[in-house]
């Protein structure tokens, strides 16, 4: 397997375990405040789909993330997620009320959109470096880590969430 079928198979299974992980999540559970300094379950959520959307869309291929175009009106959130530090997230995170429902779709509509532009890569591209606002990466890097690794480590905090809660995690 070439590595860019490996990554559109590992992209397809981290979505695979974070939708899985979502499954049955009430609103309530979405909301609740755990103690200490952990974000609620549904901004955690709302963070992992926003996060392969803006990596891809602007850092990869520097267009407009779906967040802030097509999905801006229909995201599920009561309020956009803070632009400036990344400080002020955790504010947000408590504050911030979300429609699941939307969500799931807005997810769905990342998904198609990585995807799209996963298949359009080839191997140069993947080796392609590119500016983040967390410095200088490759599109591999981009993928492999700020899209598929973080979506499986923000899918174990959910399931963490769950837990804490009295509901079973992971979908296994």
């Amino acid at each position: 397997m070439d590595a860019l079928s490996l990554l559109r198979q590992q992209y397809k299974e981290c979505n695979e375990w974070l939708n899985a992980t979502m499954v049955g999540v009430t609103s309530d559970q979405a909301h609740w405040k755990p103690a200490g300094s952990a974000n609620p379950l549904g901004a955690t959520y709302a963070h992992a789909l926003m996060t392969q959307d803006y990596v891809a869309n602007l850092d990869i291929q520097a267009g407009a993330p779906l967040a802030t175009t097509t999905w801006a009106k229909k995201l599920g959130l009561s309020e956009p997620p803070p632009s400036e530090e990344i400080t002020a997230w955790a504010k947000w995170a408590r504050l911030v009320q979300v429609d699941l429902e939307a969500l799931k779709a807005y997810g769905q509509a990342v998904a198609a959109s990585v995807d799209q532009m996963l298949a359009s890569l080839t191997d140069t591209g993947l080796s392609r470096t590119v500016e983040t606002p967390f410095g200088s990466s490759t599109v591999q890097f981009l993928i492999s880590g700020a899209i598929i690794g973080h979506t499986h480590n923000h899918t174990g905090e959910i399931s963490c969430l769950k837990g804490l809660q009295g509901v079973k995690g992971y979908a296994i």
